[in-house]
């Protein structure tokens, strides 16, 4: 009995042991500073092996080129600074010229809306002038013959002093529209200008169909651009060669409006106003004229 229970024990004492012994034997395991140096020995031998030159933080890009200085960044640095400049100067400078172009634009747009304005004002003017009822023309009273005299006097003195020339008497008792014409070209022919543009406007509405017509508005232009209102008379030359084109004085009209758009500083509308006159009436120009035109177009430095 007894040699059992000691049996028994010396077999505990066995078991117990034998996991002990082999904890024994077992290595210890490395701490977490063993750990981390054989980590880093481990990095650098791999630095060494791809980074001969040194490390990255030295060889950063080309493996030849220096590292950037000090002097390099600052010199950077203000060209960056100098760039910003120029660019903020350019867009300043842009706003400024698209600014000054819309206000030009502007202008332009104004000076034209107020020229068709004052167009289509003395176009009105003159549409009413000519649908006002017609003027009567005087009553012509045929010159009455002075009494015979003595024969010491030369007769053809005497009639010619006496009696008006026979054409002169028929125009006058047969076309009072021609007398009321011929007196406005005398007054404008005298330099009475405003009185001239009175009488032939009053010719034109009480004779809107006579072949003076032409001739009277053609003079209307030409007397006001010979007072100093050049844009009154360009907006007259103007209107009588659209409605009248085939008028006798229609192509004076064309070569007078140039005249008045030079006044008007407008030298390369003069020029289209020159072309308009060849290109629609060529070689009826007559020659007084065209020589006339020759001369506006040198002056105009028409192409």
């Amino acid at each position: 009995m007894k040699s059992r229970l000691i049996t028994a024990v010396a077999a505990t004492a066995a078991a117990i042991l034998v996991p002990s012994l082999a904890v024994a034997q077992r290595p210890a395991q490395p701490t977490p500073e063993q750990r981390i140096d054989r980590l880093e020995k481990q990095v650098q031998q791999m630095q060494r092996q791809v980074f001969p030159k040194g490390h990255p933080a030295d060889t950063a890009g080309f493996s030849d080129d220096p590292a950037a200085t000090q002097s390099s960044v600052v010199s950077l640095d203000q060209r960056l600074d100098a760039l910003e400049r120029q660019v903020t100067d350019l867009v300043r400078q842009s706003e400024e010229n698209g600014n000054r172009l819309r206000n030009l634009e502007t202008g332009i747009g104004q000076l034209k809306s107020d020229q068709d304005q004052r167009i289509g004002t003395l176009e009105q003017r003159m549409n009413a002038a000519a649908s006002a009822p017609p003027v009567q023309a005087p009553e012509v009273v045929p010159p009455v013959a002075p009494p015979p005299r003595a024969r010491s006097t030369t007769p053809r003195q005497t009639a010619d002093a006496a009696v008006p020339p026979p054409a002169a008497a028929a125009t006058l008792a047969t076309d009072p529209g021609e007398d009321a014409y011929t007196q406005g070209f005398h007054e404008w022919e005298a330099g009475q200008y405003d009185q001239a543009i009175s009488t032939l406007k009053s010719f034109t509405a009480a004779y809107p169909k006579h072949r003076r017509a032409s001739y009277a508005n053609n003079l209307i232009g030409r007397a006001l651009l010979d007072k100093g209102d050049a844009r009154g008379a360009a907006a007259a030359l103007l209107a009588n060669y659209r409605n009248n084109p085939s008028g006798e004085r229609a192509q004076d009209s064309l070569y007078y409006l140039g005249q008045a758009l030079m006044k008007l500083g407008q030298a390369g509308q003069a020029c289209k106003a020159y072309a308009e006159l060849d290109a629609v009436y060529g070689a009826k120009v007559r020659p007084d004229l065209k020589k006339l035109e020759s001369d506006a177009k040198a002056q105009a430095q028409c192409s």
